[in-house]
């Protein structure tokens, strides 16, 4: 494991992808707007393949051609993986669209990304970020299905994280992230030790989605240097809830610190960067780079008014080299492909377009 010093992870974290929100701010040439050529092409897409029959998992690349968009969908995926991290597509027409074509739609979009990927034991490749009822600190449920805060965080699988606006809420439900890296690069300036302790391994509850033969629980860093890279991997609910296992090391005083700077940092309006959200946005973020955050928020009454975002977790070939740890932790073979999303015994891939 190499260590923190300023000298070994400069490498790692060049502009632009350690970006402070204030900058961000200041110029949202990050922001994609659709035009009315591009929308056509995508309607036109989504009427093909609705004519020759295809479900949604069958909808390759290759079938949902966009001979525009593709190309300007190309540069932002290059800019994901080696520029800011992060971009807001604008525009889709959802309200006029209605919830199937519109996903599948986005899932054509997505598929110009990168490679989809399961999100939960139920083998979600469309997933949905929608209040059920849950608690997000249930250890059997997710954040993702509550109203609850979610504080800053990366997503447990994929290379990029994308959630396309369905229905906004009520109230709140706001959306921030902030560049990992930045964070990174601010620890190893104020405390050099704690950054050290990040790049050591930190165990992590699956919260019930163990891949067969694996424990229930695994140890990641968040720091993670591979490869002159820094991919981060950080979510604190899971590494307090991975203490409820007698066989899982209890979490020192320098690790609680090293968090509660991760999240100061991250919570500061130097770095973070509160993104408005609205109908028919698309929001991508490169998952090892860039953490991400969401405040509470208030639901519609009505079933069919509730906040809706459809998710997808994407792989892409063209991401950074990832450390054997990101394989592990999922089962998947290493240095083969990209790290599978979520696979447990009975998982079957689907994607359906709304959830319970």
């Amino acid at each position: 494991m190499p260590t923190s010093s300023r000298s070994e992870v400069e490498p790692f974290h060049p502009a632009p992808t350690a970006w402070k929100g204030g900058d961000m701010a200041a110029d949202d040439n990050w922001i994609f707007r659709l035009g009315p050529d591009q929308l056509a092409e995508l309607e036109a897409a989504v009427a093909d393949v609705r004519a020759r029959g295809l479900s949604i998992l069958e909808i390759r690349r290759e079938d949902f051609p966009l001979p525009n968009l593709g190309p300007a969908l190309a540069g932002l995926r290059d800019e994901l993986v080696d520029g800011r991290g992060f971009t807001l597509i604008r525009g889709l027409p959802v309200a006029a669209w209605g919830r199937e074509a519109s996903a599948v739609a986005y899932w054509g979009m997505g598929r110009h990304l990168g490679e989809p990927i399961t999100q939960n034991p139920l083998g979600h490749m469309l997933g949905h970020v929608k209040d059920i009822g849950a608690d997000a600190d249930d250890v059997e449920k997710r954040g993702y299905q509550s109203s609850d805060t979610l504080p800053f965080h990366t997503d447990v699988s994929g290379d990029f994280v994308a959630l396309l606006c369905f229905k906004p809420a009520k109230r709140g439900g706001a959306s921030s992230i902030v560049s990992s890296l930045a964070v990174h690069n601010e620890i190893l300036a104020r405390r050099p030790d704690l950054a050290r302790v990040l790049a050591e391994p930190f165990y992590w509850d699956r919260r019930g989605e163990v891949p067969e033969g694996l424990e229930p629980y695994y140890p990641l860093p968040v720091f993670n240097y591979h490869d002159r890279h820094l991919n981060v991997a950080y979510l604190r609910r899971f590494a307090m809830s991975a203490q409820r296992f007698d066989a899982v090391p209890r979490l020192s005083v320098a690790q609680l610190e090293a968090m509660d700077l991760v999240d100061e940092i991250a919570n500061s309006p130097e770095f973070r960067l509160d993104m408005e959200f609205r109908q028919g946005d698309i929001q991508v973020l490169n998952n090892h780079i860039i953490l991400h955050a969401r405040t509470e928020y208030e639901d519609f009454e009505e079933p069919a008014e509730k906040r809706h975002l459809m998710r997808l977790w994407l792989n892409c070939e063209a991401g950074w080299p990832l450390p054997d740890a990101f394989y592990h932790r999922y089962g998947a073979p290493v240095g083969k492909g990209r790290p599978r999303g979520v696979h447990v015994p009975g998982t079957v891939p689907t994607a359906p377009i709304d959830v319970a």
